[in-house]
């Protein structure tokens, strides 16, 4: 038996939750669960088998937590207890016919931008936990919250293993996760890269999760998953709150969007899995093959080609002298500003160039893809010639891009289009070939469709497929503008592909450009083209695309059209342009630009009183980021990054005191730390970074930190705060104690809490003085105590 064959059934029953049932059993306080396959292998064989019993297909290994970074002070290394864990469910499955799952979970550190772990970094990790457990049958990564680390687990199991693969990441009720991935990101993202299924587990219940399914069924044709939490948790009881009754009866009602793996995740036992397995038993999921949109993603926005959408086309050196001396220079704050700007214009997607000769490309492209991420949620057209270079992007990229270009020469077929299809992208075919461009519409049109059919061979789909007739200067062959012209109509009308161009060409070697340029764009879109590659900054250019959206019916009522131009009459929006010399320091902090940042300090110290840089620029920069976070106009990785900007500033300015004999800026001392018992550090790790950037002092204690080491880290630095985070329903008990052990001490510090278990009123419960809900709040609770 193995898991394709498996789904030829209406469902596959995986089992339910490993730690709720070794708690049961009494697991202490700080263990590590996956050092029971080595030291009580029975007790783990026994959890197997009562799953087993209750009608699980799949068992998953006890190795949720096996990596280096989660063990690194294990006595055992990650190898050695994957393998016994492994083995262990084997021999539990031996007289079930069942399959055993490699269990894999986050790393437990976040990775760049927002952290410090590199993308290869993640991906040695997660290599070492899949060659360790090869004797698994699938591989399943499970209660990921970044679709980056996602891409280095999927990446390092295809690239060491042939097993099946299964992904279920942990959403919030607002349909995003803890890093700002929302759900067509996810399976956008994950539809191309090689895995068997995707779902969805922890955090929330059935009932909760049932709605945020609905939508995963809309965007993937790829088995779905599901493994539901019992409920939510009660932080005072330690329990979760529907019976194995109601869990079945919700989980039922998933059947109608096509649900096919299932399972429980925390607070679930055999109870519940037995119970789901009787209530599915007479109800058919609702498989329906879809027609999925033609679209490409950044890790947190989707952008669907299904009307004409710009491309921006100014991250790139040609014929722009300034941004030629930027990649000499490895300026990547003019890079970035350029992308800043292209997004305030109004483009959709940014192609992105930076091929010049005398400097390493690969290495640039790999810079400035991961740069780009930190500032910019649009998703990327990688634009080079060198096969080796776009593979290097596409690796490092977080999300779905375009692949810019492949064209009908047969070794670009043969180097190109295996690289698109691995990493899941999109392509732009260039009608071209060993003879050039070809001067008629009707050649051009045979080069696109023997793109095509070669992209379909090797499986690249029809919506992944973007021809570009290319477009000739009229100056020089005026003819062949109406024959670009008429091959994108054949392309679009015939082949049903999508089609690209980049429309200044057209206008080299004339006056007036702008009008030319602009015609021939409306000409361009009314013949069937949908990814004008222009530059956003140019009002007319922009204002085209929109007004053609708004009379092609694409704009629906008028809405974006209105919402551009409702409050300027008939003038186009002007685009907030920053030039490095203009650039400010609240603008370099909340666009995310390192460089700028520490350049405009500095010229800054020479006139102005540090303090109040801190207080009147870089305090209310961070304030504004913290309030769009809080709304929803970024997320945890811009945020960070801010963050990150604000800390080089507060680093120039400490320096400059340091070198005065002036006291260093700190605003207090504040301690933070995971309680005892709990591993579990991102969240207040995130804390630490942006009180500090904040100009607060803060000690990190780290993760499973005894109740006295508290107390003496505020005696010895004088707090005035402390924050205490938890993760664990099982840990909440030691968060009390550590606040009961301060209060007998009689130390003037507040007591601030947080952690995805509490709740304001348990918060209350057991003594704390503020409920943190997230990173920014706990800046918000430092300056109501410390100011």
């Amino acid at each position: 038996m193995d898991f394709n064959k498996l789904l030829e059934k209406d469902y596959i029953f995986l089992d339910g939750a490993m730690g709720t049932m070794l708690q049961a059993q009494g697991l202490k306080l700080g263990s590590i669960p996956e050092v029971l396959s080595i030291t009580e292998p029975e007790k783990i064989i026994g959890i197997h088998k009562a799953y087993l019993e209750a009608g699980s297909q799949v068992v998953y290994a006890n190795t949720f937590g096996a990596n280096s970074y989660k063990l690194k002070d294990c006595p055992y290394s990650p190898t050695e207890i994957i393998k016994a864990a492994v083995k262990n469910a084997k021999e539990a499955c031996k007289n079930y016919n069942g399959l055993v799952a490699l269990d894999i979970g986050p790393i437990g550190q976040l990775l760049e931008p927002t952290g410090s772990l590199t993308f290869e970094e993640a991906y040695d990790i997660f290599k070492e936990q899949i060659v360790a457990g090869s004797d698994a049958d699938i591989i399943v990564f499970e209660t990921m919250t970044d679709i980056y680390e996602v891409k280095a687990a999927v990446l390092a199991a295809r690239e060491n293993s042939d097993k099946p693969i299964i992904v279920t990441m942990t959403f919030e009720e607002n349909r995003r996760t803890f890093t700002g991935c929302d759900i067509p990101s996810m399976a956008i993202t994950l539809n191309g890269l090689g895995v068997s299924a995707i779902g969805l587990n922890c955090s929330l219940g059935p009932k909760e999760l049932l709605p945020i399914i609905g939508e995963l069924s809309k965007w993937t044709n790829l088995p779905l998953v599901v493994k539901p939490n019992a409920g939510l948790p009660d932080p005072i009881t330690n329990t979760y709150d529907i019976t194995p009754e109601e869990f079945a009866s919700y989980v039922s009602d998933m059947a109608n969007y096509g649900i096919r793996v299932v399972g429980g995740c925390c607070g679930t036992n055999p109870e519940y899995i037995k119970a789901t397995i009787k209530k599915l038993s007479t109800i058919h999921p609702k498989v329906e093959k879809k027609e999925l949109p033609s679209a490409v993603c950044s890790s947190s926005k989707t952008v669907v080609i299904n009307q004409p959408r710009i491309i921006g086309e100014r991250i790139n050196p040609t014929g722009k002298k300034r941004f030629k001396e930027a990649l000499k220079n490895n300026d990547l704050d003019y890079i970035l500003g350029q992308a800043i700007e292209q997004a305030q214009g109004g483009a959709e997607i940014l192609d992105v160039n930076v091929g010049l000769p005398g400097i390493d490309e690969k290495e640039m492209m790999i810079k400035t893809v991961k740069a780009l991420q930190g500032v910019t949620n649009l998703p990327l057209q990688l634009d080079s010639t060198i096969p080796e270079v776009l593979e290097a992007a596409l690796r490092v990229y977080n999300g779905k891009a375009i692949v810019n270009s492949v064209n009908g020469e047969e070794e670009s077929l043969k180097n190109v289009l295996p690289i698109v299809k691995k990493y899941g992208a999109a392509v732009v075919g260039l009608t071209l070939d060993k003879d050039g461009i070809p001067p008629k519409a009707e050649k051009r049109f045979e080069i696109a469709k023997k793109i095509m059919n070669r992209a379909l061979e090797i499986g690249i789909s029809k919506e992944n497929i973007f021809i570009d007739c290319l477009t000739l200067t009229a100056s020089a062959e005026q003819a062949a503008v109406m024959e670009t012209l008429k091959a994108v109509n054949m392309v679009k009308t015939q082949l049903g592909l999508h089609t690209v161009l980049g429309v200044s060409n057209i206008s080299f070697g004339l006056p007036n450009r702008g009008l030319v340029n602009c015609n021939f764009l409306a000409m361009a879109l009314h013949s069937g083209l949908d990814l004008p590659i222009i530059n956003p900054n140019i009002d007319s250019m922009t204002g085209a695309v929109r007004a053609y959206r708004l009379l092609a019916n694409y704009d629906v009522n008028s809405v974006e059209y209105i919402e551009a131009y409702g409050n300027d009459n008939a003038q186009a929006p002007k685009t907030e342009k920053v030039s490095a010399e203009d650039c400010t320091l609240d603008y370099a902090i909340e666009k995310g630009l390192k460089g700028d940042a520490k350049r405009i300090t500095e010229k800054l110290l020479e006139t102005t009183d540090p303090m109040e840089i801190v207080n009147e620029i870089v305090v209310p920069a961070l304030d504004k980021t913290g309030a769009d976070f809080e709304s929803g106009k970024i997320f945890l990785p811009q945020l960070i990054l801010s963050a990150g900007v604000a800390q080089e500033a507060f680093e120039v300015i400490k320096n400059h005191l340091a070198n005065g004999n002036n006291t260093p800026v700190s605003k207090g001392n504040i301690v933070v730390a995971t309680v005892k018992g709990d591993v579990h550090d991102i969240g207040k790790n995130i804390v630490k970074v942006l009180l500090e950037n904040y100009g607060y002092t803060v000690t990190d204690l780290g993760k499973d930190v005894e109740y006295q080491t508290v107390v003496d880290a505020i005696k010895e630095h004088d707090c005035q705060l402390v924050g205490l985070s938890a993760l664990m329903t099982t840990t909440l008990g030691s968060m009390e104690d550590t606040i009961k052990l301060i209060k007998e001490n009689n130390l003037n510090c507040k007591i601030m809490v947080g952690g995805a278990v509490l709740t304001p009123e348990y918060a209350e419960k057991i003594g704390a003085d503020f409920y943190s809900k997230d990173a920014k709040q706990s800046v918000d609770i430092a300056k109501q105590v410390i100011g």
